[in-house]
């Protein structure tokens, strides 16, 4: 996976972030007198079966020198105009704004609006944008296009319009609930994600559904187009406390053997509780999730904290029907960030449920390497085992929900935190292998607090692919209303082991499971 400059893309959704916008008319033609076709999903099935049998063009028409020379501080000033915004005609609680062309954005998306059953593109206009400090002299094409689109809705207050989600660059898009800040973000596909021939497949056109002036949510229709695969894709936006995002596809792949990731999340995670590598920042951790979730086809949840490896690793989780995953930021606690400016604690968790088309398969975790916290260097998606064969289609329909708080998903104890240390000794005349580690795991919610007055009733339950677990222990957590539990794990260095641990009391399980994989260190 090629690292992506969160800040840069962050910034960049985040651009001209208006607090209030004034609606306008409506942009859509009506033909008098004459039936209009309802524009809909299956016109996006169509055009994306049709292109499949066209080669695929990879290079987007140049730009006029004066956007491809910008830097991003001269195109981030480039600004939709609040006033031009699409979508108020209806009296609907939406409205549309686009992105403009430049810097590391070359590659133009048509955005249509589809006003009663009418799909109508709306034209490129440098009146519709304010250039701020940005100078430019020579008149634009007309048919320039946009780099992307957003949408705003009134969605913390009833009197303001904030961005509720926005489609910027290749298939990524990023959404938000109540008093959410972007971190993590989606993509409609991934392709060859941990290989080195990474591909990237992108939107060429999009639809927007005008919505009436009750509705509760939006719909947005997407034609992708990559070397291995083209796509008809529906979105539904829910807004409101926390997001949902309904997703409906049909894929066509143009060639066979492709390794597709569906439903891909893509986040940051550079330091934590769990990995001290990292010196010389006041900030405790800087992640957007700091762990995968992960609902499995026996009712497992399993939970594998992340990590900053020193090279790209890939994690692969099989089940024969998932039920879900996501990547959380489960650590909604200021102090363990202390960023002022991030706001690290608000980042949402993405939650994927899994619906209709989904069989066996694996969910990927791909973890690589970053030298700061600038890149997205995290990606979960779920593969199919089934083979891609060039021209037969796959369909696929999942939710995403955008969220501040998902412990409502797991009904027992879920883990909190993870540590790592060497591990010790309980007495004089115990020997420690060198290099022996102990890992500690917090676990709190479900029925623990129930049990924490006699904890004798609850046992840790570990397991190890590789290496010997020399000992293991369990203390109550007063401060979690929970336990803490202690791992020992010799192993010889240089070799990998993969541990799993989770709380029970007799026959019954009171846990998730919590799984890390760890190397140990040859010095």
């Amino acid at each position: 996976m090629a690292n992506v400059d969160r800040r840069t893309l962050c910034a960049g959704l985040a651009a001209g972030a208006a607090s209030m916008v004034i609606p306008v008319g409506g942009h859509a033609q009506q033909v008098s007198g004459q039936p209009v076709a309802h524009f809909g999903f299956d016109d996006v099935v169509k055009r994306a079966r049709d292109l499949a049998s066209a080669p695929f063009e990879a290079s987007p028409p140049p730009l006029p020198d004066v956007l491809a020379k910008l830097s991003f501080d001269a195109w981030r000033d480039i600004r939709f105009r609040r006033d031009k915004a699409f979508l108020g005609s209806g009296g609907g609680p939406f409205r549309l704004e686009m992105f403009h062309l430049g810097h590391l954005y070359p590659q133009p998306v048509t955005v249509n609006i589809v006003r009663e059953g009418l799909a109508t593109p709306v034209p490129y206009s440098s009146a519709l944008f304010d250039y701020g400090r940005t100078k430019v002299e020579q008149p634009l094409p007309v048919n320039l296009g946009f780099a992307g689109f957003r949408l705003l809705y009134p969605l913390n207050r009833p009197d303001v319009l904030d961005e509720v989600v926005a489609f910027l660059g290749a298939s990524y898009f990023r959404f938000l609930g109540r008093d959410q800040r972007y971190g993590i973000s989606a993509r409609g596909l991934a392709v060859g994600t941990g290989l080195p021939d990474e591909e990237f497949p992108l939107y060429r056109e999009v639809w927007i559904e005008t919505p009436d002036a009750n509705a509760d949510r939006v719909t947005i229709y997407a034609l992708l187009d990559g070397a291995a695969a083209t796509g008809a894709y529906r979105f539904d936006l829910y807004p409101g406390v926390d997001s949902v995002m309904e997703v409906s596809l049909t894929l066509y792949p143009r060639r066979s053997g492709s390794k597709l990731g569906f439903a891909p999340l893509t986040s940051m995670f550079f330091t934590s509780q769990n990995d001290r590598r990292i010196k010389g920042d006041f900030r405790p951790e800087l992640h957007d999730s700091d762990g995968l979730l992960l609902h499995s086809s026996t009712g497992e949840w399993i939970w594998r904290p992340l990590r900053n490896p020193e090279a790209m690793e890939t994690s692969v989780f099989l089940d024969k029907a998932v039920q879900g995953f996501g990547l959380l930021q489960r650590d909604r606690t200021f102090e363990d960030y202390q960023d002022l400016d991030l706001a690290y604690e608000l980042r949402p968790s993405y939650w994927v449920e899994a619906k209709t088309g989904w069989g066996e398969g694996r969910v990927e975790l791909v973890e690589l390497p970053t030298p700061d916290e600038t890149n997205d260097n995290i990606v979960a998606f779920w593969v199919p085992n089934e083979t891609v064969e060039a021209g037969r289609p796959i369909t696929l329909s999942y939710t995403i929900t955008a969220s501040l708080n998902l412990s409502r998903l797991s009904p027992g104890g879920r883990v909190a935190r993870t540590f790592q240390t060497l591990a010790r000794s309980l007495g004089s005349d115990e020997v420690v292998a060198p290099g022996s580690r102990r890992f500690l795991i917090d676990f709190t919610g479900g029925d623990l607090a129930y049990f924490v007055p006699d904890p004798s009733l609850v046992s840790v339950v570990p397991t190890s692919t590789n290496g010997t677990i020399t000992r293991s222990f369990l203390v109550p957590n007063p401060h979690i209303d929970g336990f803490r539990a202690a791992i020992d794990i010799e192993l010889p260095p240089g070799q990998s082991t993969d541990l799993r641990a989770f709380l029970k009391s007799g026959n019954r399980a009171l846990t998730e499971t919590w799984t890390f994989p760890w190397k140990a260190p040859t010095a």
